[in-house]
């Protein structure tokens, strides 16, 4: 088994960094562009104060975590200003990450969702830049550029396992999807790099946030709501809605879609602590789903479909590390108990 371990990028503890930098990179081009009638200089990230000619920028997000935190990291290095909406039920430990990074953090009494909404509404108002990455009726640009920033985890995997153009490393790759922009990422990479020979994909959720599953099982080709609590402790994966951007790259690429109860993400992160990775809730969601998949008799149909086996190449991502680190030391250690 291959892992792609994202729990140290960027010091973030996360690889939602790669698609909050170059969106807002994309965002600062067309700005400039706009008021000054030429292309983003290319040393402007260099030149202390160019930047400055923009004047101070809010960018703003709806995020259970991982994302806010890429927005405000990404906002703070460039001297600019970020606003985190966050549902009801967020860990403390993510808050203070995301204010650690010098953002403000509105935490509200509704759902991830909601905080979507919340936050167009309030950018409309104020004149922030809206770094969301999911896609709805009307705000498309930006999700887009996240996935692509997105797509150099599996660009990077090209200088190690994955370098043969011709034959990839794995026969099956397993991707975590809340929204959808990951797993699109890796459509949209894996698909064009290797055509019909590229592995089988495996679109990973929680149970209580399984909106890729049941839009597929409604069978109109269009995305749907999910149906559960959205209260899973894989926090990252509780959204209710696909991206209209991710949704058609994930509905008619991947070979399956399987939704998880939060039991296999525990055993996954302590199975990964075991290997010495740190792998927090969502981090640990596509091994879980390979666990699942191995040992739930209910899902004997679904390993066939994959030829899941002994001799199986098979990579997962390690999204996140311990960004709720008083959680994570409760489930790795109850192992010990």
């Amino acid at each position: 088994m291959l892992v792609k371990d994202e729990s140290v990028r960027f010091g973030v503890k996360a690889f939602k960094p790669l698609g909050a930098s170059w969106a807002i990179r994309q965002a600062l081009a067309a700005r400039w562009a706009e008021r000054f009638g030429e292309p983003l200089p290319e040393n402007v990230f260099e030149e202390p104060g160019a930047l400055a000619r923009l004047g101070r920028m809010t960018f703003a997000a709806a995020s259970d975590g991982n994302h806010g935190r890429a927005v405000a990291w990404t906002a703070r290095q460039l001297g600019q200003e970020a606003v985190i909406f966050m549902p009801r039920g967020t860990a403390p430990a993510r808050v203070a990450m995301i204010e650690s990074e010098g953002a403000t953090v509105v935490v509200t009494e509704g759902t991830y969702d909601d905080c979507v909404r919340w936050v167009d509404r309030d950018a409309r108002e104020r004149g922030w830049v809206v770094i969301s990455d999911t896609a709805y009726p009307g705000y498309e640009t930006i999700p887009t550029w996240i996935v692509q920033g997105y797509t150099t985890i599996f660009r990077e995997l090209e200088d190690g396992p994955f370098a043969d153009p011709e034959t990839p490393a794995a026969d099956v790759v397993l991707v975590q999807a809340g929204v959808g922009g990951l797993a699109a990422a890796a459509a949209w990479h894996l698909a064009n790099r290797y055509g019909p020979r590229r592995p089988r994909l495996v679109c990973v959720e929680p149970v209580a946030a399984a909106c890729f599953l049941e839009s597929i099982e409604a069978g109109d080709g269009e995305p749907h709501p999910a149906s559960g609590a959205l209260d899973s402790i894989m926090a990252g994966l509780d959204c209710g809605v696909p991206s209209l951007v991710a949704w058609p790259m994930v509905r008619d690429t991947y070979d399956l879609f399987v939704a998880i109860e939060d039991r296999w993400a525990e055993e996954a992160m302590r199975a990964a602590a075991r290997e010495g990775v740190v792998s927090g809730e969502s981090g640990a969601a596509g091994l879980a789903a390979l666990l699942a998949l191995l040992r739930d008799p209910a899902l004997g149909e679904a390993r066939r479909t994959l030829a899941l086996g002994p001799s199986s190449r098979v990579l997962v991502l390690n999204t996140e590390g311990d960004t709720d680190p008083e959680h994570y030391r409760e489930v790795v250690d109850a192992a010990r108990a």
